[in-house]
């Protein structure tokens, strides 16, 4: 898979595994407004997924589309990072987890849409309305539970403990991203820190929680190394299609 091809896919695999994460928690959130939040914001990101597997298969050219990229891939195929796989946990560590993720992901789309590949460009120029409605989001619920009650407020701290030493990941490049970032296609991730910790400082001073320093660092996501969390998430999402191929409705 050429440098293009494997870009989209790395932002199109993380869209969909976390569009899938959101997906569980319908009829299972704290409240019916959530299971509708969570899912609306699920489908956000399946949309982006939709579209950046597309543009991996096209440009790929092996006529992959973007249903063989989300259901006939191994798990060291994927090519997200594994905070995306993480298991929801409680609310809280599902709110630390988008707040991260929708921080980051705003940052970088911003920058995308200056992306000399049209196709990248248009799907970031969409999404970055999408996400920040999702970071606001995640924001809203962070300051509500960390100011909160006793209990909401050290569930919060647990929530960003869990998803700390997956933070670290998301910010970091490697040759195939720089060489792309040279050619005005990409995002240079490790440049997106400064501006992500900028808003994400003063929302977690005002909810009088901390993101801490962990004391390991999750890597290998972007080369197909995952947690034990992503091959029983796949199992789940692949079985309808892989235990009935080539059906249609």
């Amino acid at each position: 898979m050429n440098d293009l091809a494997t870009y989209a896919l790395r932002l199109g695999d993380d869209a969909l595994i976390l569009a899938h994460r959101l997906g569980e928690w319908i009829a299972a959130a704290p409240q019916i407004e959530e299971d509708i939040a969570l899912a609306n914001i699920g489908l956000d990101l399946l949309g982006q997924a939709r579209s950046l597997l597309t543009r991996a298969g096209e440009v790929e050219g092996e006529g992959r589309t973007e249903d063989d990229l989300a259901y006939l891939r191994d798990e060291r195929d994927f090519v997200n990072v594994q905070l995306c796989e993480q298991p929801n946990g409680d609310f809280a560590v599902t709110i630390a987890r988008q707040l991260v993720f929708s921080t980051y992901q705003l940052a970088l789309y911003d920058r995308l849409q200056s992306s000399s590949d049209q196709v990248l460009a248009g799907v970031a120029g969409k999404a970055v309305k999408e996400v920040d409605y999702h970071r606001d989001h995640a924001t809203q619920w962070v300051l509500r539970l960390g100011d909160g009650t006793e209990e909401s407020h050290s569930r919060m701290q647990e929530g960003l403990a869990t998803v700390a030493p997956f933070v670290a990941e998301l910010f970091a490049s490697d040759e195939l991203e720089q060489r792309r970032v040279h050619e005005g296609v990409a995002v240079d991730s490790s440049a997106l820190r400064p501006e992500c910790e900028a808003y994400l400082g003063p929302v977690l001073a005002e909810a009088t929680v901390e993101l801490p320093e962990p004391t390991w660092h999750a890597r290998g996501g972007r080369a197909g190394v995952h947690s034990e969390a992503m091959g029983r998430l796949l199992a789940e999402m692949q079985h309808l299609h892989r235990s009935h191929p080539d059906a249609s409705w």
